[in-house]
């Protein structure tokens, strides 16, 4: 038994996720984890929303250090993650096209494997530890209205458990994977502003699913914090 993923081509009609249009449209399963390490921990997908105009190193280290959390601290195996970034819809200042964000992001995780230090000496077990893989999801980005996050983790789950049916364990059977939102400190900083999200999508955000939220520089974790103290069990 291999966790190592299919060949499969999940992408649009010239081998690119960027040139996936509605109807040719695929989840794409391609570098999620095949079989879970550890059965006894709950297999983890982190979903990390956004503009990405352009995607930068900062968005792919927030899952670096979401999966060190995850794995020393947590019962959850992280085995992938995603990103989805936002349609044209958003109408953002200085937008780019949501093909170019979509192909930026395949390109920043077209080689992707986390590699921290201390990597080149450690054992066998403890790099298969540290490697997990991203990749863009353009279904968000397809669509012709704005799709509230919540509705964004709905079609993860969707696609995920119902569609893919969770993960394999060593023992043959298969475990329903958890979805939770990754997010930087300034994204939970507005979730925590009255009148910004309305309080059943943050119920549903971080009351069914969870965030991990990396701190940032210039953020007060704290007191955004304070005011999601609800759903502080689940952040």
């Amino acid at each position: 038994m291999t966790d190592s993923p299919p060949r499969t081509p999940q992408n649009g009609v010239d081998g690119s996720i960027s040139k996936m249009l509605p109807d040719t449209y695929q989840f794409p399963t391609g570098k999620l984890k095949r079989v879970l390490s550890d059965s006894s921990k709950t297999p983890l997908v982190l979903i990390s929303c956004g503009s990405f105009s352009p995607i930068t190193y900062l968005h792919l280290r927030l899952f670096e250090l979401a999966m060190d959390h995850a794995r020393i601290s947590t019962d959850f195996e992280v085995v992938g993650g995603y990103l989805s970034p936002v349609g044209d819809a958003y109408k953002k200042a200085g937008l780019a096209s949501a093909e170019h964000r979509i192909r930026m992001c395949e390109l920043a995780v077209s080689e992707d494997f986390w590699v921290d230090v201390g990597m080149v000496t450690a054992s066998a077990s403890e790099v298969e530890k540290r490697l997990i893989s991203r990749l863009p999801d353009p279904w968000e980005a397809l669509q012709k209205e704005y799709q509230p996050t919540a509705v964004v983790l709905d079609h993860f789950e969707k696609e995920l458990n119902e569609v893919y049916g969770g993960i394999e364990t060593y023992d043959g059977s298969r475990k329903p994977f958890h979805v939770a939102l990754l997010a930087g400190a300034d994204l939970i900083q507005t979730m925590s502003t009255p009148g910004v999200w309305s309080e059943q999508d943050l119920d549903h955000i971080l009351g069914h699913y969870g965030a991990f939220v990396v701190e940032r520089a210039g953020t007060d974790l704290e007191e955004a914090m304070s005011t999601l103290e609800k759903w502080k069990h689940n952040i």
